[in-house]
């Protein structure tokens, strides 16, 4: 465990300038640094970030976070590499934090696991040297031996204990759970893969975290791949990334494709911008992971039934992705052919204009709604709204959700308002217009990020007091101190996030100096993490007039104090209707009839 204030300490002297620039080429504009935005595709730079508030912030995808952050979601870094990381740009030693029942021989740890995962690659490759049947193999599907370099491709020989020579210590504990071998309930061990074709698949960071193993020729199963494991998640994992990853910046887009030997095949014909899942389908992470490369995807599937049931997942998978700025498609091959088979037929440049011609997302959807439904019937049409709607209502690009509500509402008959309040999108747009009226109070915003001067009479609710409160906290963390926590409005996130900054700074231990992003930094990882940094990132570009700051807090809190007397007020005086008081209490709702008005005539409102 690392101590919290090596941390803080730590991001008090490294500057997230420094740090990005490692990486990116920073232009100064203002106040702040800007690029083009390294998670996902983009001319124009929208990749802000903040020296005096140590945050960056892209206005584009909406990345976020600190310099650890930076370095994690950059690098693919875990939390404590990415401190050690920092430690060594400061010249600093990460200590460990000693806490009671603590053993460090009992802590998670990679490094073993990593360390096991690079030896078996290594022994794999060598293998396949000797090995003519696997070597025959891979020529007959047209590897050369520079792609197969150039993936790490190996063969797991056909002996149950085969990494015996590798590992003299076949019981290590690393390789069970490295998923390198496979204990039996009487404890003995075995190799999980003998007799396979060894695809070592590697993290962002080209870090071997598991293995996929195809059959020579017959077999079942066909593929096999490494368990999920402390280093493997499948989910999040896509084979062959770490080599398409400049490709697909270059091609601007990436080409997601099913089996392994169909990223290789591709990669042996110059295709090097595609990508497998791993066995499973396709997933949002994966998705998002590729937007943050290009602006489009390309999912390659056969053109039979099996095909086109993997699109659709994947499909469904991409909904709640999806943005305005970004294109998916969909190529679907021959019957007859796969990827690896259609390049090796017609060659890289049929494959790429296959892939720029790919059916766009929503006419896949449209048509696959449409081949359900039969649109001469009103049964058919009344279908076609029923079944479009837990897909479109998940679309989290909302001009894109408005064409495809469109064109729903063109071919089931339907007007647009009709389809919409089907989908209950009418609701849920006048709810949302109810809250935003709320928290600006009916007003634009003023470049401070806070809502603009108006009337009273204009006004119709003030904004949220939490809301403001937590931005002002973030800018001035010392302020903290100054808010009575009994008075705070716990019934939202941003209420609830304010109190936790309370009850750290009451103990001493919030981040006052390092900035921004190392206030934000100390809640990863608890419920508060994400709506600290949303609040953050709406900050990073605003600058503030401290006079006028100042005023809003204190306005903030009078208003605070003053909806608590209303609250106790309106008590008594409904307790007073209803069953008369006690002579206490009466005295009690005077006092508060004395100090509500002392409060109004004392209040000053803020010109923000």
């Amino acid at each position: 465990m690392i101590p919290q204030s090596f941390i803080q300490d730590l991001l008090a002297r490294v500057d997230i300038v420094d740090v990005v620039e490692r990486h990116l080429t920073l232009k100064k504009s203002g106040a702040n640094y800007f690029a083009c935005c390294p998670f996902h595709g983009e001319k124009s730079a929208s990749f802000s970030v903040s020296p005096s508030k140590q945050f960056y912030h892209c206005f584009g995808c909406g990345a976020h976070g600190s310099a650890v952050g930076f370095l994690m979601e950059y690098t693919g870094l875990s939390f404590v590499e990415a401190v050690k990381e920092l430690a060594s740009y400061a010249g600093l030693q990460v200590p460990q934090e000693n806490r009671p029942g603590f053993r460090p021989e009992s802590a998670p740890s990679h490094d073993g696991l990593i360390d096991a995962m690079a030896a078996a690659a290594r022994f794999y490759r060598d293998q396949l040297k000797s090995a003519p049947a696997a070597i025959d193999y891979l020529k007959r599907r047209g590897v050369s031996g520079e792609i197969a370099a150039r993936f790490g491709i190996g063969f797991a020989p056909d002996d149950w204990q085969a990494l015996r020579t590798t590992f003299p210590n076949y019981d290590a504990k690393p390789l069970l759970d490295a998923g390198l071998v496979i204990e039996n309930d009487a404890g003995r061990r075995y190799d999980r893969f003998r007799n396979r074709i060894m695809f070592p698949i590697q993290d962002r960071r080209g870090r071997i975290i598991a293995f996929g193993g195809r059959v020579l020729d017959a077999g079942e199963p066909k593929y096999l791949n490494s368990p999920e494991t402390p280093l493997f998640e499948k989910g999040r994992e896509l084979y062959g990334f770490p080599q398409a990853q400049k490709a697909i910046r270059d091609a601007g887009y990436s080409i997601v494709v099913e089996g392994y030997m169909d990223v290789v095949a591709l990669a042996q014909f110059g295709v090097a911008n595609a990508v497998a899942t791993l066995g499973t389908a396709t997933t949002p992470h994966h998705i998002n992971t590729l937007l943050r490369q290009s602006q489009r995807i390309v999912f390659c599937f056969d053109g039979d039934n099996a095909g086109r049931k993997a699109a659709r997942r994947a499909l469904e998978s991409a909904l709640e992705a999806l943005r305005d700025d970004v294109t998916l498609a969909f190529l679907f091959l021959p019957q007859e052919h796969d990827p690896d088979s259609f390049v090796r037929a017609y060659g890289a440049e049929a494959f790429n204009r296959a892939a720029n011609d790919a059916t766009p997302l929503t006419a896949f959807l449209l048509n696959e709604l449409r081949a359900e439904c039969p649109l001469d019937t009103a049964e058919g049409r009344a279908r076609l709204v029923h079944d479009a709607k837990p897909l479109v209502t998940r679309i989290a690009a909302p001009m894109l959700r408005l064409q495809i509500i469109k064109a729903i509402a063109d071919a089931s008959g339907f007007s647009q308002g009709e389809v919409e309040s089907a989908f209950g999108l009418k609701r849920q747009n006048a709810a949302r217009q109810t809250r935003e009226a709320a928290f600006n109070g009916g007003r634009e915003r003023s470049p401070s990020g806070f809502p603009a001067p108006t009337s009273n009479r204009q006004r119709r609710r003030p904004p949220s007091e939490a809301n403001t409160l937590l931005r002002l906290v973030l800018q001035h963390p010392a302020w903290a101190a100054r808010l009575p926590v009994d008075l705070i409005p716990t019934h939202n996130a941003e209420g609830q996030a304010l109190v936790a900054i309370i009850d750290l700074s009451s103990t001493g231990d919030l981040a006052m100096n390092a900035g921004l992003g190392a206030l934000v930094e100390q809640f990863r990882d608890t419920p508060h993490a994400e709506t600290l940094a949303r609040v953050a990132g709406e900050l990073v570009d605003t600058e503030f007039d401290e006079d006028v700051v100042e005023i809003l807090f204190e306005d903030t809190l009078n208003k605070l104090h003053a909806n608590a007397l209303a609250r106790e007020i309106a008590a008594l005086t409904a307790q007073e209707r209803e069953s008369g008081l006690s002579p206490m209490d009466r005295h009690r709702l005077a006092e508060l009839l004395l100090e509500k008005m002392s409060l109004v005539n004392a209040r000053k409102p803020a010109d923000v």
